[in-house]
């Protein structure tokens, strides 16, 4: 089967930050805006990748989550449903993927094998924690197009604010091939990007 472009430059850019990092796992978030061709990026991160529907606005998000579900499973990545346990199931997906408001009361997770966390705060981090999530989403860390103009957190309060985290951590916000390796000194568990990985 022939790759598309967008699947090679998922396949590098992965390979690269991955690299950079250390060994971390990669995150890859959906986001229709920004990467139109969720399935064609999914098809490039390497076995053990978690891949993260977020898209609650995509006007089919169960088709796309579905969709998702078979390349996940295909090649033996993790998929998290962000915010909605019943979709989650019904695509029979790994897990959940939690917004930081939903720490506060998390739905039911039994049954999920992974559980990752939005967390803004090392208060966010412990209640991760507390309901046992897997993996804490600590952002933003530079500068990003998601939240353009918005003030990130840099390298150094990011340092300062996962030291002796309660739970693993990927960072979030602005991961790219070129700012990647400035998180190497931190061992992360995992690093996540939305277009990061489009190289």
């Amino acid at each position: 089967m022939v790759k598309s472009e967008i699947t090679l430059r998922a396949e590098g850019a992965a390979a690269k930050m991955v690299a950079a990092l250390g060994g971390a796992l990669p995150v890859f978030i959906t986001h229709a805006g920004r990467v139109p061709d969720p399935l064609a990026v999914a098809s490039g991160l390497p076995e053990g990748a978690i891949v993260i529907v977020r898209d609650y606005d995509h006007a089919d998000r169960a088709a796309l989550a579905r969709s998702l579900r078979e390349v996940t499973k295909e090649r033996r990545q993790i998929l998290l449903i962000a915010g909605d346990a019943r979709l989650a199931r019904a695509v029979n997906a790994d897990g959940l993927h939690l917004p930081e408001h939903q720490l506060v009361r998390p739905p039911v997770l039994t049954g999920f094998s992974f559980v990752s966390a939005a967390c803004h705060s090392r208060a966010a981090m412990k209640r991760a924690a507390a309901i046992g999530a897997d993996l804490a989403l600590v952002s933003p860390v530079f500068e990003t197009r998601s939240h353009a103009g918005a003030p990130c957190l840099g390298l150094h309060r990011f340092a300062r604010l996962i030291k002796d985290a309660p739970l693993p951590v990927a960072a979030l916000g602005g991961v790219n091939t070129g700012t990647a390796k400035k998180l190497r000194p931190l061992d992360l568990a995992a690093f996540a990007a939305i277009d990061g990985f489009l190289g």
